[in-house]
């Protein structure tokens, strides 16, 4: 059975803070690290550590990168007078003539920046490097197609593969809306993006690590004011969690804290996992873990993660699901059955149709889809590529569940699955699987429903 996590967001979230936060909780740090260096990028290490923030002990996650290492989230984000107090004046010198001219797009926690700097050495940043030899770096772009391949390229989980690109997607389609151009043409320059897909690799590794179903954010604390990007001061939440939050229904609470607390990444990572909005009256907490930000605001800067238990005497949950639905008059009996089987397979939590009467009096079928959040675009392009419909409607609703889990044992008939269901007054109930209960009543040539009643009677002798 899957586990429930509560992420405590007081001081903002960010892709760093929540690797960090899931390590803390337990997710294992030798599949986390075998796992990004099997991503198809190089240039990166990771480091893992213990920092205070606040008098408390957190965990800290590190992408340091090989080239131009600068923290985009922070040095250059605020200028000079943030919070932060470094003494960067955007004017540096290096001792070569090393000229940066390149512009980024970053679908992460990093922005566009327009800086120069110039050190005792003559190195000059403008984003255009100018080396002794006039040697130029021309920088790598990717955009989702690579970034797509980097993912899948890996050694994850394929639960973890498609975690992350969920979380690309929705950073995509935040930076297409930004900036006014099509998914496709959203790039993430070569250094920006790296620490970014480290990052977004590593929360999907560590959520699946620790076998994450439910994710319960009730709000999102955001700061306030302006950060520097390339054209200039823009206000915060930046664009791209703005986007966000108003595509995927976040719940925004704005503080007087100067600076950004929430970044994209941050924002996308909630918007891909989140399931409900609402904490149980009673839970207890199995563990709790401290994710340390990178920057000084006065908030504590940590991300606070609970993995939690509902207390039995409150057996109800709440989460989140989609309800896709859409008319259909041109398919037949046969499609529709072909479609439906085809939903349950990816992903879809229930699925069903019925005839209904449309204008002209034209006969028809009702499709319903109940989804999660992660599999709703993939259902509904499903449905437009299996389907003769030309639009779906959808509709996030809030429902309310009991707790179950799959167990699977043995019986006289064979080893059988069963699904246990647990009332809010304690009583225990037990629905044998459909495919379960076939292969056994095929397998032993009895019929499904004496197949069915043994298995109840097995499960209820041996608990």
């Amino acid at each position: 059975m899957g586990k429930t996590l509560y992420l405590e967001c007081y001081s903002g979230i960010s892709g760093d803070m929540t690797v960090a936060a899931l390590l803390d909780l337990g997710a294992d740090r030798k599949v986390l690290e075998e796992t990004l260096q099997s991503l198809l990028v190089n240039g990166f290490r990771t480091e893992i550590s213990r920092v205070k923030k606040s008098g408390l002990d957190a965990c800290d996650f590190n992408v340091i990168l090989e080239h131009d290492n600068h923290d985009h989230d922070m040095e250059y984000l605020h200028g000079h007078d943030h919070d932060m107090e470094h003494d960067h004046d955007h004017e540096h010198a290096h001792d070569t003539e090393h000229h940066h001219d390149h512009e980024h797009t970053h679908a992460a926690e990093h922005h566009h920046h327009d800086h120069e700097h110039v050190h005792e050495m003559g190195h000059h940043h403008d984003h255009e490097h100018t080396h002794e030899k006039e040697h130029h770096h021309l920088h790598e772009h990717r955009g989702m197609r690579e970034i797509t391949e980097i993912i899948q390229g890996s050694e994850m989980t394929d639960r973890a593969k498609k975690m992350a690109l969920h979380v690309f997607d929705i950073l995509a389609h935040a930076e297409s809306k930004a900036h006014g151009v099509n998914v496709e043409e959203v790039h993430f320059h070569e250094v920006g993006a790296i620490d970014s897909i480290v990052d977004i690799a590593a929360i999907a590794v560590c959520m699946d690590n620790l076998d994450i179903t439910d994710v319960i954010v009730p709000v999102l604390y955001e700061g306030t004011g302006f950060i520097r990007c390339q054209h200039g001061q823009i206000p915060v939440p930046v664009p791209a969690v703005a986007h966000i939050a108003e595509d995927h229904h976040l719940k925004l609470k704005i503080t007087d804290i100067q600076g950004e607390l929430v970044t994209p990444t941050g924002a996308a990572v909630v918007a891909a996992f989140c399931t409900s909005e609402k904490l149980p009256e009673d839970f207890s907490i199995l563990k709790s873990g401290l994710g340390a930000g990178k920057r000084e605001y006065r908030c504590p800067g940590i991300l606070r993660a609970m993995l939690i238990r509902t207390e039995s005497a409150d057996a109800k949950l709440t989460d989140t699901v989609w309800k896709l639905e859409t008319d259909i008059d041109d398919c037949s009996g046969e499609v529709m059955g072909h479609v439906l089987k085809l939903l349950m397979a990816n992903g879809a939590r229930e699925a069903h149709y019925m005839p209904i009467y449309t204008k002209k009096n034209r006969p028809a079928y009702t499709l319903t889809v109940i989804c999660k959040e992660t599999d709703r675009e993939n259902l509904e392009n499903l449905i437009f590529a299996e389907t003769t419909t030309i639009g779906i409607r959808r509709e996030k609703m809030q429902r309310t569940i009991l707790k179950r889990e799959l167990c699977t044992f043995e019986t006289l008939l064979g080893k059988a699955t069963v699904k246990i269901c647990t009332l809010p007054d304690g009583q225990i109930r037990c629905y044998p699987e459909y495919d379960s209960v076939a292969e056994l009543a095929e397998r032993n040539q009895i019929s499904f429903h004496e197949a069915y009643d043994r298995i109840r009677g097995y499960w209820t002798t041996e608990r």
